[in-house]
């Protein structure tokens, strides 16, 4: 029997790559469970597993006594000196098992926790296996799209969870059976496996779609220093280059287009504004509200982290942006408080001062 339990041990391991010292960890708390419920109460059971032997061995500790009243627990010292010659009140003694006798509520129980562990190794492993994969992009199948939420529910690897439409990039024509990739920003382990937290308008999404289409950020070479997301609408990209010789916005730009437009296609179209990121605050201000024009950035020391920005008149529309789009990406990029101002404007403050 001992030799059966090891091959299943074996098999499940190789099978479904459940380690056997998982499942020893297992079997070792059913026997024990077996032995609480079925020698009154006792749990103090030592139970020692020979891989090479192919045998496991089950010992039940009892405390020898003068007069028995929990045979469960307790051994007469007659019958402890059967067992070791030595033996004097007050002394342990393990008593060997045979684990055939623990009857059927004990096997049931047993089997019912070695059960409940294959599904927990199940668990770990597949939580293991999306922890590696914590902050990377992988691919998801679509299951299903709920009609009334709009959320899809996808298949990754063994797992499924669920992409709400929050976390969605806008009019995207998506169905059921298609391939998408996701952001896939945190796994949290539960009773009932690992909760999954994917996106398509995380940032970090952006950022990894860039990594893996730009061989430039991949290695190191290009840095994305930050980014400012509208999903669906409209992103903006600060970038650093770590080499003179590399233009960051260039690299990102590719052959023809060919690296942004992938990018671009990806994301369902959303406009991206690549930004030189810059040490100096007021050229990366005035930078980061590109296509716009900006004639000078000024900081009030008394009000940190914001700025009069003061642009060109044909400029102010497009520094602003469709609905303060522009000044507002512009703002979340480079952390700063902007107030625009047209120069005939600052020209006409000047004039009456």
């Amino acid at each position: 029997m001992s030799i059966e339990i090891f091959e299943a041990l074996r098999s499940l391991e190789k099978e479904r790559g459940i380690s056997m010292d998982f499942m020893i960890e297992k079997i070792n708390k059913a026997i024990v469970t077996a032995c609480k419920n079925n020698y009154g109460g006792n749990e103090d059971v030592i139970v020692n597993f020979d891989e090479e032997a192919g045998t496991f061995e089950v010992n039940l500790l009892k405390t020898v006594v003068d007069e028995v009243e929990n045979p469960g627990k307790e051994i007469s010292l007659k019958d402890a000196l059967n067992i070791k010659k030595s033996a004097t009140l007050g002394d342990q003694i393990g008593i060997a098992l045979d684990t055939k006798q623990f009857g059927h509520i004990a096997a049931q129980t047993a089997r019912n926790i070695i059960r409940q562990g294959i599904k927990d190794g199940e668990k770990n492993q597949i939580t293991q296996e999306f922890q590696n994969k914590q902050n990377t992009i992988v691919i998801a199948t679509v299951e299903r799209i709920d009609e009334k939420s709009g959320a899809f529910t996808l298949k990754i690897g063994k797992a499924e969870t669920t992409l709400p439409q929050s976390e969605q990039i806008g009019n995207e024509n998506v169905k059921e059976g298609d391939h998408i990739k996701v952001y896939l920003s945190e796994v949290k382990p539960t009773e009932k496996g690992p909760r999954i937290m994917i996106s398509r308008t995380h940032p970090n999404f952006l950022a990894k779609l860039f990594e893996n289409e730009v061989p430039e950020i991949a290695d190191g070479t290009v840095q994305i220093k930050a980014i400012a997301r509208e999903a669906g609408s409209r992103s903006k990209v600060a970038l650093l280059s770590h080499n003179p010789n590399v233009d960051p916005i260039g690299s990102c730009i590719g052959t023809k287009g060919s690296r942004i437009n992938a990018i671009i296609k990806e994301i369902g179209g959303e406009k991206i504004d690549l930004i030189e990121y810059n040490e100096a605050p007021d050229k990366f201000i005035a930078a980061s509200l590109a296509p716009a024009k900006v004639s000078r950035v000024e900081f009030d020391e008394e009000t940190p982290n914001s700025c009069l920005v003061v642009v060109p008149d044909n400029q102010l529309s497009l520094s602003i942006g469709n609905h303060g789009q522009n000044v507002r990406l512009a703002a979340k990029l480079t952390d700063h408080k902007i107030d625009i101002h047209p120069e005939s404007n600052i020209f006409k403050k000047t004039n009456l001062s």
